[in-house]
């Protein structure tokens, strides 16, 4: 777990240093931070994540890198959908909506044609990984 943190806490300190530009296995990507409150600790939660930009909503892949498990932060929005997000240097208040059916083949195809690691993800496990929509919300206007 402290691998995972500290990894989380170097990408994200250097989101912020770099108005949402970071090196690494995410150079170049398109990359968001997920602010939720744990489900059942309440504590708040940062998670840094790629997404897929669809006309006005960030799209997000609770892939976990394959694991037979759904992230935490997924739980955490089923829990509490209306959340913050940072993308660049802009926070926002979004609301979370779980993709279904052809929807959600769809956009996690593209994920997975523009960056392959998502396919590998999807054939390590039989899950299937959930796409969530974060669409900004009347009055989450960037701050």
């Amino acid at each position: 777990m402290a691998d995972t943190t500290d990894f989380n806490a170097r990408t994200i300190a250097e989101f912020r240093a770099h108005h949402g530009q970071v090196g690494g296995n995410f150079a170049g990507a398109p990359l968001l931070l997920l602010h939720t409150v744990g489900a059942r600790s309440g504590a708040p939660r940062i998670n840094p994540m790629m997404y897929l930009a669809d006309e006005g909503r960030y799209l997000v892949f609770a892939s976990k890198a394959g694991s037979d498990r759904h992230p935490d932060w997924y739980h955490n929005l089923l829990a509490q959908p209306e959340v913050r997000i940072e993308v660049g240097d802009q926070i926002l208040t979004v609301r979370a909506v779980e993709l279904h059916g052809a929807e959600r083949d769809a956009y996690y195809a593209e994920q997975a044609r523009r960056y392959p690691g998502f396919a590998g993800y999807q054939r390590k496990t039989e899950r299937i990984i959930p796409v969530i929509a974060l669409t900004p919300t009347p009055g989450g206007t960037p701050s």
